[in-house]
């Protein structure tokens, strides 16, 4: 009896702990060079992370950072744009000019709204996108929404 009870809770456990995998959100980065930010424009809030090389600490630890809570960037309709080399000029690295490593984050409306030398958390970074204009505006359309 015990081992049975043992089998159908180590099969319960195993069920629950594949569910959760599978409901965790991602948030894949994509390169710069791929996307025109044009194209982004009043769907999606870009971040981008710039480095002149892809083994650069900061932007090593901005991408793992960014992939700690995925599910929070997506609520806000965040894109994670890559760019980590100068010589190929992409058209954010062109727009945004960066200088060594950076993360840039705009807002749908296309606008820089905030620009760091240094990496920040998707704590941070939620806070700051939760305080612009646009991201207010989204909030209380969500709750005006009639709910089914």
């Amino acid at each position: 009896m015990k081992f049975l009870v043992t089998l159908i809770l180590s099969g319960l456990v195993a069920t629950l702990a594949a569910a959760q995998a599978a409901e965790t959100p991602v948030l894949e980065p994509v390169p710069a060079s791929d996307v025109s930010l044009a194209d982004l424009l009043w769907l999606k809030r870009p971040i981008v992370v710039f480095a002149d090389s892809p083994n650069d600490p900061a932007f090593v630890t901005q991408l793992l950072n960014l992939a700690e809570d995925p599910g929070e960037l997506i609520k806000r309709d965040v894109v994670i744009l890559t760019d980590t080399d100068p010589k190929t000029l992409s058209e954010a690295r062109e727009k945004l000019r960066p200088r060594g490593f950076s993360m840039v984050l705009l807002d749908k409306d296309g606008a820089v709204k905030l620009r760091k030398p240094l990496p920040w958390s998707v704590r941070e970074i939620i806070h700051a996108i939760d305080k612009f204009p646009l991201r207010q505006q989204e909030i209380r359309d969500q709750r005006a929404a009639p709910r089914n």
